[in-house]
């Protein structure tokens, strides 16, 4: 099976887009499928996309191909670089690194496009691919493009041979980031006195303690999971998870820690809990950041996923931002947050709840090792003043409760199903008293309850990644998302049976 193009037809092969990435379960029909076959047919393609969408020959391409830690992550790395190889391309084989640092390949390595071979958060059974050129990540659209090459392209047969070169890009990546603690601190071992716990999820960021931290002086004792291991042992790779929270939050109590930093398995995400096991998650981790942004550049523009509270907006501009709200997506809130520039908006972050980051500094690369820098560097300059890092989320209100819930659909079109949903909840929520229609919100449908109902909100959108209905709910008092979701289930129901 793994040799077989399991793939028959355009729509199976349409299942393998994620939002802006490609993903899907190795070797196993489940309808998704990613096998030695298609990851060719794409490796292939992405050079042909390059040639067809960027004006770049196949003999002049050069592409540097990464994986992280999962187990067919070397597999589908050496199909990548000799199925590039084999039509001409000049291939960089950066072998176990980080998607942020596979992102800067194009211009630590001058190489005109970058792969990482990653299914980030997702469990072990799956793999996926995420594409670069100078210009940033790809979009959804390029990702189609891309799928539609290799289900209907006949690739020719060519004697053309690329060459292939082994390069160390985490070495160089990690003096990146180290000379963003010298230069903004002020000193070659920073990070002394300052004890860090790094959870990295048996993904790639044990680099972070190794290569960044412990050569700064900080320290690293207690950190967990840093081990590159694919079947990722202590729990998917997700910093979200609540078991890799809480073995953080132990962690940081039985060593004193100061902060802790939980990874996803490629890096491009991180969480964060300080040392007062407070979790700095969603809404707060937006908070702090626009605080730390703002202060730098008041009367800017923040840019977030949908996923936010009223709350967040009103701290924002009371620390002289302004909040804009895109669809849900990283590569949704960086394109967003690039077009604000285009137009003289002034915007320097654009960020996710689900711990995605991209400073305007750093090419609006999404990278979560960056965000831990600045992160930790703020800590520092807060400890003079005694102060700690939660201190920047002083006057944000947090959420009672918060809960994000998953309706599988069982349609063959979900985007069709959502529209129906939602307009059977306005029809619905248009005679109730004492709840508001958020017109605002850019994707889905958002509904505010005041404190007469149920204090909170509710988003009913489609998933960025799966064919999904995601309910994203907040409410300011106890059982209020209980209420929230029975009262929506019994309108939604009717419409997945």
């Amino acid at each position: 099976m793994k040799g077989s193009l399991i793939l028959k037809n355009l729509l199976d092969w349409k299942k393998l887009k994620s939002g802006s990435d490609i993903r899907g379960v190795v070797d196993i029909d489940n309808g998704n499928i990613i096998c030695n076959e298609t990851a060719k047919k794409i490796a292939i393609a992405f050079s042909i996309f390059l040639k067809n969408n960027k004006n770049i020959e196949i003999s002049d391409q050069k592409i540097s191909i990464g994986h992280d830690s999962r187990l067919s992550g070397i597999r589908f790395k050496d199909i990548f670089i000799n199925s590039l190889a084999s039509i001409g391309v000049y291939v960089y084989d950066c072998s176990l690194c980080s998607t942020p640092a596979i992102s800067m390949a194009t211009e630590i390595l001058s190489c005109c496009a970058s792969v990482e071979i990653t299914a980030s958060h997702h469990p072990k059974e799956y793999n996926g691919f995420k594409f670069f050129t100078a210009e940033g990540g790809l979009k959804s659209k390029d990702i189609e493009k891309i799928i539609e090459i290799a289900y209907e392209f006949d690739f020719p047969k060519t004697n053309s041979k690329g060459n292939v070169r082994k390069i160390n890009l985490m070495d160089k990546y990690c003096e990146f980031l180290k000379g963003l603690f010298i230069k903004s601190l002020g000193d070659d071992r920073p990070l002394q006195g300052t004890r860090i716990i790094v959870n990295a999820l048996n993904g790639v960021g044990g680099f972070f303690v190794y290569k960044v931290l412990d050569k700064l002086g900080a320290d690293t004792y207690g950190s967990i999971s840093l081990e590159p291991d694919g079947n990722f042992p202590e729990c998917h790779p997700n910093p979200e998870n609540e078991k890799a929270i809480e073995n953080t939050k132990k962690a940081i109590k039985d060593n004193n820690a100061d902060l802790g930093i939980i990874f996803d398995a490629d890096v491009d995400r991180s969480f964060f809990i300080d040392g007062n096991g407070n979790e700095i998650t969603k809404d707060m981790l937006v908070a702090l950041v626009s605080k730390i942004i703002l202060k730098e550049y008041p009367n800017s523009v923040i840019v977030t996923d949908s996923v936010t509270s009223d709350n967040l907006k009103l701290f924002i501009e009371k620390n002289s931002g302004f909040q804009f709200r895109e669809k849900r997506g990283y590569q949704n809130v960086i394109s967003a947050a690039k077009k604000l520039n285009e137009i003289g908006q002034p915007c320097y972050i654009a960020i996710e709840t689900s711990g995605h980051a991209a400073f305007k500094e750093n090419f609006f690369r999404d990278d979560g090792s960056y965000l831990a820098v600045k992160i930790i560097i703020e800590m520092i300059k807060l400890k003079v003043d005694n102060k700690q890092i939660i201190d920047l989320c002083e006057g944000f209100k947090s959420a009672e409760e918060t809960k994000e819930i998953r309706i599988k659909t069982k349609s063959r079109d979900p985007e069709k199903e959502i529209s129906k949903i939602i307009r059977k909840i306005e029809n619905y929520y248009k005679k109730i008293p004492n709840c508001k229609i958020d017109s605002e919100t850019p994707e889905g449908i958002r509904l505010i309850f005041d404190e007469s109902n149920h204090n909170g909100w509710c988003l009913i959108r489609k998933s960025a990644h799966d064919p999904d209905i995601v309910l994203n709910i907040e409410s300011y008092k106890k059982n209020g998302v209980l209420k929230i979701f029975s009262e929506i289930e019994n309108i939604i129901k009717p419409v997945c049976e």
